[in-house]
């Protein structure tokens, strides 16, 4: 466990990020060589991916609310040096976890099919996507067990075992991925199903390691069985600071289908040039994804603590860094967008819609990392309903004039991508009123009182 309530606030984050940027280096370097594999396969393999991937965002929905209840709750406690609180919460997040992913396995199964095939254009991509969601919707459930341990791991300023077995089990999918894909060795190829076979692979390793972190007896945080009893009170605590987030997420995931189904009538290689952006995206955010993650503990355990100053500190260091790395990801953007497309796919009509896609979304960088940092503070300090608010304003702002943009004669996809632009700048001044009213409203702390051997003792001291 790691004290984050003293020393450079600067160190502490920069500390933090580095260990949380390598384990976001090795996903995103694995996601890039996973669609560089599967783009060999061919267009509509590369658009069925982007479909089962829209999955992915309501496991981030499910697991952001997860991971940020077992943060702030574990931050919190550990803040205030309640070890018994700190512990009884992990365990329980634990418990929620099993049972969130058992629900989402079901869920899942049953939809993969029928959402296969609604979102794709044609039955070659839809019967590839069903392929693809047989093994990743297994992956994804067991992703619950990965987050809840993590979480709770950030929360205590352990960020070392994140990197560590983040990394392993990235590198553990990146050299099987093109042995079960193109059936290296075996000569068995698995195609598109052949890359989920090897991320369940690789998360059934990270379950096992993240899980022997809290079986030696002098860890700070260990499994109780005692503790694993479900105590509802509790899950309730944790929800209810993790669902706003969660919700936030889905409603991306909302976004994302509306885009998906407004592109089906321009073909699989409309799809395949935003799948790939996204991807891109998803890649070039890796400096803000691992701030926030570093600000969320950071900020937690000083909001435990009581400490007003080191809380808003954090916000006003972070805000900074992000800025900074994202401006001149801004700049990468506009000058060399092709450049990052043609990494996955030489098709004229997918090299279109992709460019364009970074050379507009790019105008977003500064202000969604700002968004991010703001978002990872309400985390900390308890309260992620105006991150809710503030992302739910934003994804109105986009899909509803989209769908009636996308009746209308001489519609083009990249009028969508001008709407996000406007849209995330309302997000970001409405995030930053909404964090200045938090600060006012959550950081005035109760002075303790003092009994008289300590006034006496504070007179002693004071003369």
């Amino acid at each position: 466990m790691e004290d984050l309530t003293t020393g450079p606030l600067t160190r502490h984050l920069l500390k933090t990020t580095s260990f949380m940027l390598v384990t976001m280096i090795f996903q995103t370097l694995y996601f890039l060589i996973d669609l560089y594999w599967v783009g060999r396969l061919g267009t509509h393999a590369i658009a069925a991916v982007g479909i089962a991937g829209n999955f992915t965002f309501i496991v981030l929905a499910l697991t952001q609310m997860l991971g940020v209840g077992t943060t702030t709750a574990v931050s919190h406690a550990v803040g205030r040096k309640n070890h018994e609180e700190a512990q009884l919460m992990f365990n329980q997040a634990q418990v929620l976890a099993v049972v969130t992913g058992i629900v989402f396995l079901i869920v899942g199964m049953l939809v993969r099919l029928p959402y296969s095939r609604a979102l794709s254009p044609d039955a070659e991509t839809g019967a590839l996507a069903a392929q693809y969601l047989l093994w990743f919707i297994p992956a994804m459930a067991l992703q619950f067990l990965m987050v809840g341990a993590a979480a709770a791991l950030r929360a205590v300023g352990n960020f070392k075992a994140g990197m560590i077995v983040g990394t392993g089990s990235v590198i553990i999918n990146m050299l099987l991925a093109p042995f079960l894909i193109f059936g290296w060795v075996t000569g068995h190829p698995f195609g598109v199903a052949g890359a989920a076979i090897s991320s369940l692979i690789a998360i059934v390793v990270a379950v096992i390691w993240f899980g022997a972190y809290f079986l030696p007896k002098d860890s700070y945080l260990r499994f109780v069985r005692a503790d694993q009893k479900p105590r509802f009170a509790l899950w309730r605590r944790m929800l209810a600071i993790g669902l706003p987030a969660g919700f936030e997420f889905a409603m991306m995931g909302v976004y994302l289908i509306v885009v998906y189904a407004i592109a089906r009538p321009f073909g699989a290689a409309a799809q395949a040039g935003f799948g790939i952006g996204q991807r891109v995206i998803q890649a070039l955010f890796m400096p803000a994804v691992a701030l926030g993650f570093s600000v969320a503990p950071v900020a937690g355990q000083n909001f435990g603590a009581r400490s007003r100053e080191r809380v808003v500190d954090t916000f006003r260091k972070a805000a900074f860094m992000v800025s900074a790395a994202m401006a001149v990801l801004v700049v990468l953007c506009h000058i060399a967008p092709e450049a990052l497309i043609r990494v996955f796919s030489r098709d004229p009509a997918v090299l279109d819609v992709g460019t364009k896609y970074l050379r507009i979304l790019s105008w977003n960088f500064v202000a969604s990392g700002l968004i991010f940092v703001a978002s990872s503070m309400f985390q900390a300090m308890g309260n992620t309903v105006p991150s809710l608010v503030a992302s739910g304003t934003r994804i109105l702002l986009v899909a509803v004039p989209a769908i009636l943009l996308s009746r209308t004669a001489g519609f083009q996809l990249h009028w969508i991508w001008y709407l996000s632009v406007g849209a995330v700048l309302v997000q970001l001044a409405l995030s930053m009123l909404l964090l200045r009213r938090e600060f006012t409203r959550r950081l005035t702390f109760p002075q303790p009182k003092l009994d008289n051997t300590a006034f006496a003792s504070a007179m002693v001291a004071l003369e």
